[in-house]
């Protein structure tokens, strides 16, 4: 565990990979967290930047989607979790009308996982991106690393 200002250990450690896009403000990519026998992970939300290129990618929301998806495939590596230990997603469409598009795309990422799921319409998204997702994750401790 790394420590706080004035020595106290932090109960969360960030996560961070080149394989996903850095962050564009002051927060990273996930925060890996442990809690007795438990260790959870909360992704911040990913959109479909290229993480070589630094740019939205081309096309439309589905494109948008698997890139924001392979993001966290990369995020989710980083930190030893998989698409099985994800307990609660959250989607933030720049419109509705793309639901079904990333519906698609999402469920054939998720690997046959069922996490809880909200999906919501927002006014905007950074970049001006159609699409964002987050994830929070679990699993037991004893597990280790995948």
């Amino acid at each position: 565990m790394s420590a706080r200002a004035g020595g106290s250990p932090r109960a969360a450690d960030a996560v961070s990979t080149p394989h996903a896009p850095g962050a564009i403000g002051p927060y990273t990519q996930a925060q890996r967290v442990r809690a007795g026998e438990l260790e959870w992970l909360y992704t911040a939300g990913q959109v479909g930047l290229d993480p070589a290129r630094g740019e939205l990618v081309g096309g439309d929301a589905a494109a948008q989607a698997k890139q924001a998806m392979a993001n966290l495939r990369a995020v989710l590596d980083a930190a030893g979790f998989v698409f099985a230990d994800v307990v609660k997603t959250t989607i933030f469409l720049a419109d509705m009308q793309d639901f079904q598009d990333v519906n698609r795309v999402y469920g054939e990422a998720m690997e046959g996982a069922l996490p809880a799921r909200s999906t919501v319409a927002v006014a905007g998204l950074p970049r001006g991106a159609r699409v964002e997702i987050e994830l929070v994750c679990v699993r037991r401790v004893a597990e280790g690393p995948r």
